[in-house]
């Protein structure tokens, strides 16, 4: 018996036996084409492309009713990615142009869109190199194998999977849908991050994965006895008896517990001591409200608008920003917090500047709030459009990456600039939108009290918050094991901007993927935490945790492990504060 460590997705413990998923293309040649070869090289490429657009809108129309209403959005994502013109109609251009074959002039093309979201700063916008580089593989299998899909022959074959834990080098949403239907119990790939679509997934569907893994093709063999604990991103091969027992009475408590999960949607989202707390939800397109709908969520905690921006030959106009707004304003009761653009300028951005020198560090150059005011004409649509929008719900803006507060009154001026215009033009909007400021550099922590006195309410961004504190990217899989959201640098910067937020008498919320792991909730609430928001999938167990919990019991630790001088203490009255049980 041994064990291996990677990255858990969700809580869940399953037992098995490894399948092998062994998804290793082949090389991938590359030749040129006679003229006369030109022609039926495009038909190929054209009816791969077709083939994995029809699989994938199978996988979605086969979904069961019991699936997680943001499942089918997952999809959606991949098929979006396959009618990207760099995937879709490029390789036709260098087909046709250069007469190169097909898998060869998608390759090339493929890697161009991954480098593209390689540069995006935004860890969870970057993981999407992902979900690309999936979409490209499904439509590189269907041309490898000359006209014999790999879609037909691997991935949709019927065989039942009970009692099986799928081992692979990856697994794409699709693919973990139709893997679910035929009852897989687990599954555990050498890529992957907690923030891939992928993983989300899986935490929605209730799938215990472990990613992350790196070695585990080469670790794991075929038919081996797996058990898989996602809450501590644990497997252990060849388990003994004890241990086997062990894990059988924790599964079973487990499914107990979630059981009684659903008990909670009707309850008013208070602690045991009636201290009222705000759960919401995080989305980035207008079709993720659809997961919000018998979720629980109190509104929209984080309104990712990049996805508007991102692969396009021109910057999207101030009328289709304003419909994409309405929409979502228009289908949520509550709040939602529209964040403006956040990526850089380099290639991400269709009308931005371009600078002859490349960026070498993405996440700290001209970037989110940055460009925005080096590029007004930019910002400014998409403020018109949510304050336009903003009469049809209770919008609210916030400006990311603010890191002076030189930057914060040149936004705040735009934004006096761009009230003034609309109704200098008799254009109908919401005078009263609040702004906020998104917090996730360490500068804008540390002085919070002064951002405080200018904004209606603070946002926490704990992904960037982490990284830049620490000094890491967190998805390079080499430093990655160095995030730690109980770093005593970041605990302190956390309850810092909390105090701000109280003296200041404003709102202060959490929009990282901290606030949406319960291992963090008690201690947050500890902390002064009130305003929650996550992805969707979260909601459940975090509203669940708050339910359970008492003010004034978790304070008094909660300021404890602010003040630890130790790791070890530190993970033990963690430990002692997420045991405790509310009477």
């Amino acid at each position: 018996m041994y064990t291996l460590h990677g990255t858990g997705i969700g809580r869940g413990i399953a037992m098995g036996h490894a399948l092998i998923w062994d998804q290793e293309q082949s090389t991938i040649p590359m030749h040129h084409l006679d003229q006369s070869q030109v022609d039926s090289e495009i038909g190929r490429f054209s009816h791969a492309i077709s083939l994995v657009r029809s699989e994938l809108r199978r996988v979605q129309d086969t979904l069961p009713e019991s699936a997680p209403p943001e499942t089918a959005a997952f999809i959606d994502v991949h098929l979006m990615m396959l009618d990207d013109p760099v995937i879709s109609q490029q390789p036709v251009e260098s087909i046709a142009q250069q007469r190169l074959n097909a898998e060869w002039a998608l390759k090339n093309h493929g890697d161009t869109l991954v480098a593209f979201f390689e540069g995006i700063a935004d860890p969870y916008l970057r993981t999407k190199k992902e979900d690309v580089a999936q979409v490209v593989d499904r439509v590189m299998d269907v041309l490898l194998q000359s006209g014999s899909t790999a879609i037909e022959s691997t991935r949709t074959v019927d065989t039942p999977l009970d009692g099986k834990i799928i081992v692979a080098r990856d697994v794409s949403p699709a693919d973990a849908i139709t893997l679910r239907h035929r009852h897989m119990v687990a599954f555990i790939t050498s890529l992957g991050g907690p923030i891939s679509h992928t993983a989300i997934l899986a935490r929605s569907l209730g799938i215990p994965a472990v990613v992350g893994m790196h070695d585990v093709l080469s670790t794991i063999q075929d038919g081996d006895p797996l058990i898989v604990d996602a809450a501590n991103g644990t497997v252990i091969v060849a388990p003994d008896t004890s241990t086997i027992e062990f894990f059988e009475r924790k599964h079973t408590e487990q499914r107990d517990r979630e059981s009684r999960l659903t008990k909670v949607l009707g309850k008013a989202v208070v602690t045991q001591d009636n201290e009222p707390v705000s759960i919401l939800a995080n989305i980035e397109l207008p079709d993720d409200v659809t997961a919000l709908q018998g979720s629980g969520a109190a509104g929209v905690g984080l309104y990712r608008t990049e996805f508007l921006f991102m692969n396009r030959n021109e910057s999207p106009s101030e009328e289709e920003q304003y419909s994409a707004y309405c929409q979502v304003l228009k289908s949520v009761s509550g709040p939602v917090t529209i964040r403006t653009l956040d990526l850089g300028a380099d290639k991400q951005i269709a009308g931005a500047r371009v600078e002859s020198n490349v960026q070498v560090t993405p996440a700290l150059g001209l970037r989110a709030i940055r460009l925005c005011l080096s590029e007004p004409a930019l910002f400014k649509p998409q403020l018109r459009a949510i304050f336009r929008a903003a009469l049809f719900g209770e919008a609210r803006v916030m400006i990311p990456m603010l890191s002076s507060l030189q930057e914060l009154e040149q936004s705040l001026a735009i934004i006096r600039e761009v009230r003034a215009e609309l109704k200098r033009d008799g254009i109908a909007f919401n005078e009263d939108v609040p702004i906020g400021g998104m917090i996730e550099v360490p500068a804008a922590a540390i002085a919070a009290d002064l951002f405080a006195r200018k904004l209606d309410f603070l946002s926490i961004g704990t992904n960037d918050l982490i990284q830049y504190t620490l000094a890491i990217d967190r998805v390079d899989d080499s430093v990655n094991y160095l995030y730690d959201p109980l770093h005593p640098s970041v605990l302190r910067l956390i309850h810092s901007v909390l105090k701000a937020g109280r003296e200041a008498r404003i709102p202060v919320a959490m929009c990282g993927e901290m606030a949406g792991d319960t291992h963090f909730t008690r201690l947050l609430l500890g902390l002064g935490l009130r305003e929650f928001s996550m992805e969707p999938s979260q909601l459940l167990e975090v509203r669940q945790q708050i339910l359970s919990s008492r003010i004034t019991d978790v304070e008094p630790i909660a300021n404890a492990i602010l003040a630890c001088k130790d790791t070890d203490t530190l993970y033990q009255q963690l430990e002692q504060l997420n045991a405790m049980s509310v009477s």
